[in-house]
């Protein structure tokens, strides 16, 4: 990572009492990035979409979101044991969540059902590969929702990532949702952080829920800087998105059967272990003695990542390790 000037860390202060310099303005670039009023730096990408769960829910009440989504399945049951609340999910091929799903779900109300208080996106959506979301289906089904009265939240861990596949702006993404959240880590490559965006009002709350649940990071800043580098340089992804399409096309041409090329719009790229003539989990094994670091294959599959500590020499490794297990 090449290290501006403006990036080194001179000052600290107390976060938690909104005094450290590097932080704030971190969060100041962050809401303007995606034009919402305010944004608050938290640990991860699970308690900025805890935090907007707490905010802008009830206990006893619903979450409407698609099957495959990471705050239903990723986040540790965090949504019933900290807010009481429950998931209403939907099948969602790519994450997808139509208008008229909203309008059966809203037409389903009555004296015995609870009642639904959020909607919840995810977008690119991880379980699908890390595919986009399209905008004007959000549009159009986040319009449908706020017509029930039904806040919205999206789970934009990868938001600029969709902004750059799909050519629209962060900020169209954002507009359709009450509180968003993106990661400073995963393709923007800060070692850690991520920040809830949304009305001052909703970030002043956040604020003191993030409190309540240890998030409070007091001298952050030496946190903030790196994630304001990776902020600042989002455009470079569409190079980790031209070498993940040319990794899954190398894999494709060896394994026909284990990559569908029409998922891969992003950074992500899903073998499958059906047509692979080896075990997935001994590509793992192999991938790690050449310091190629992989997580253990998922239901049949194993995704495969790119970002900015990724180059072509690595793909070509993998390649070349993937070669020699297949003979």
């Amino acid at each position: 990572m090449q290290v501006s000037a403006w990036s080194i860390v001179r000052v600290v202060g107390d976060d938690v009492y909104g005094e450290d310099p590097t932080v704030n303005l971190l969060e100041s670039e962050a809401a303007k990035a995606i034009g919402k009023e305010a944004a608050l730096f938290v640990p991860s990408g699970t308690m900025g979409n805890q935090l907007a769960i707490g905010l802008q829910t009830r206990p006893g009440e619903e979450l409407v979101c698609v099957e495959q989504s990471h705050l239903k399945n990723s986040e540790t049951g965090a949504g019933g044991a900290l807010w009481g609340i429950q998931f209403r999910t939907v099948p969602g091929l790519g994450g997808e969540i139509t208008p008229d799903q909203v309008r059966s779900l809203a037409a389903a109300r009555g004296p015995y059902r609870p009642r639904v208080g959020l909607l919840a996106w995810e977008n690119t959506h991880n379980h699908s590969g890390g595919t986009v979301v399209d905008l004007g289906l959000m549009e159009q089904t986040s319009a449908v929702a706020k017509a029930q009265g039904w806040a919205v939240h999206l789970d934009g861990a990868r938001i600029f990532n969709a902004a750059v596949a799909s050519g629209r702006s962060a900020g169209e993404y954002a507009a359709v949702a009450d509180t968003v959240g993106f990661c400073f880590s995963k393709g923007l490559g800060a070692p850690v952080g991520s920040v809830l965006c949304g009305t001052e009002e909703l970030v002043k709350q956040a604020r003191f829920l993030r409190r309540r649940l240890g998030g409070g990071m007091r001298q952050a800043g030496v946190l903030a800087a790196p994630a304001r580098v990776a902020l600042a340089s989002w455009e470079r992804l569409a190079d980790d998105h031209l070498l993940a399409a040319r990794m899954a096309k190398s894999l494709a041409d060896r394994f026909p059967d284990a990559v569908e090329l029409e998922s891969v719009q992003t950074n992500m790229v899903l073998l499958h272990q059906r047509g692979v003539s080896f075990p997935l989990l001994r590509l793992v094994d192999e991938c790690r003695g050449s310091r190629i670091l992989l997580a253990p294959p998922s239901g049949g599959r194993l995704r495969l990542v790119t970002h900015r500590d990724v180059d072509a020499a690595d793909v070509d490794r993998l390649l070349g390790i993937v070669d020699r297990l297949g003979t």
